[in-house]
């Protein structure tokens, strides 16, 4: 079976997370770079890394790389690349997102014309036509520009993979599901520990972690564009890999996560979201402040996504609400607290610096990543 370079995106500082997920499937990495992982794999590998990586944003094959400083450079490298070996005679073929970055070609517009016209030359060559009806499975392609150097990458995905499928009504401010799952990934948190998000929203944080205690792989209950690539991608190879990920779920895991809100609304979607993620029998959701917020067990997770007051009014309330999360925090005492959020003041009114902070890019929003550690449970009796 032929291998692809396989390109997986990710969020821009989260690369390690990804690069140890992709190593437990069983690939070799090729290459790190800011917000993406590179590694080798067959077509198999192009259906797994879909269904099962929590933390990738989407699943590209790479079909070229070179330099090009000028338009007639790009359309000459573009046209040098093979693209018969994946597009067929009624394929549909398009540029769906052009970037670039310190390049001398910077117009994402001009730049998805000329790579366009390029692959319908090589392929009038190769197909002995003069005209595509482009009436096939669609074949979107993805176009870097780094320093003068392309990549040109077919997008396998389509959606981007943060929608599992699961979440159709959110909150102010959601954090992707990619993302949470990123950030459940880089704590220590295991199934067998308490996990609590107070401030859950749709309830992403919670439903990541009882899909990871179930071992229910993200992509399981979705669609993807390279389903349709039957012309070097067997369908069969996703129907099989499905029956992989059903073979490795464990709906019969006991855990302790919990949701709160304070809107009562926002509970009630939280949990009609983690029902069509089959995890509602896993998180107990409840509507509750976290000034309320107490818990009998020992050790636990705080991981959550409070406001961060984007809005001046809002803005006004932050104080009050990060000392209430301080709190909370010195009742749960031998408890550890992930914390992302944007707002600069939040160690002051928490009341207590944090041991490690991480800034991570939420979009095009800088987000600070807080972690305050909690003294490690005894090795006998983990919880209390």
């Amino acid at each position: 079976m032929d291998t692809f370079e396989i390109i997986t995106p990710c969020h821009f500082g989260l690369e390690a997370v990804l690069k140890k997920e992709i190593y437990d499937l069983g690939y070799e990495i090729r290459k790190v770079e800011d917000g993406r992982v590179t590694f080798e794999g067959d077509a198999e590998a192009v259906c797994r890394a879909n269904i099962f990586l929590r933390t990738a944003e989407r699943v590209l094959i790479k079909a070229g790389e070179f330099q090009a400083e000028t338009f007639d450079e790009l359309f000459e490298g573009i046209r040098a690349i093979p693209w018969e070996r994946y597009i067929p005679r009624d394929g549909k073929f398009w540029v769906t997102k052009a970037s670039s970055i310190k390049s001398k070609l910077f117009s994402p517009s001009d730049i998805q014309s000329i790579v366009k016209k390029a692959m319908v030359e090589r392929l009038k060559e190769c197909y002995h036509v003069d005209w595509f009806p482009e009436t096939g499975a669609s074949y979107p392609l993805r176009i870097f520009l780094l320093k003068d150097r392309v990549t040109a990458a077919l997008d396998t995905s389509g959606e981007s993979l943060h929608k599992r499928g699961y979440r159709t009504m959110t909150s102010k401010a959601p954090i992707t599901e990619t993302l949470a799952a990123s950030l459940i990934l880089l704590t220590p948190w295991k199934k067998d520990r308490v996990l609590v998000d107070p401030f859950c929203g749709s309830g992403t944080f919670p439903i990541e972690a009882a899909m990871m205690a179930a071992n229910i792989a993200p992509g399981m209950n979705r669609s993807f564009t390279a389903e349709d690539w039957t012309n070097f991608m067997e369908r069969r190879l996703w129907y099989e890999t499905v029956e992989e990920a059903r073979e490795q779920m464990d709906l019969t895991v006991e855990t302790d996560i919990q949701g709160y809100d304070i809107d009562g609304e926002v509970v009630k979607a939280a949990r009609d979201n983690a029902r069509r993620a089959g995890v509602d029998h896993l998180i107990h959701f409840q509507q509750r402040a976290v000034a309320a917020m107490s818990h009998p067990k020992k050790y636990g997770f705080l991981i959550t996504n409070p406001p961060y007051g984007e809005r001046l009014e809002e803005k006004e309330a932050l104080p009050g609400l990060y000392g209430e999360i301080g709190e909370a925090l010195r009742r749960l005492d031998s408890w550890s607290a992930y914390i992302i959020t944007s707002y600069e003041d939040a160690e002051r009114y928490i009341g207590r610096k944090a041991d490690k902070n991480r800034k991570i890019y939420n979009g095009m929003l800088k987000t600070y990543f807080y972690q305050f550690l909690g003294p490690k449970p005894p090795r006998k009796g983990r919880q209390e």
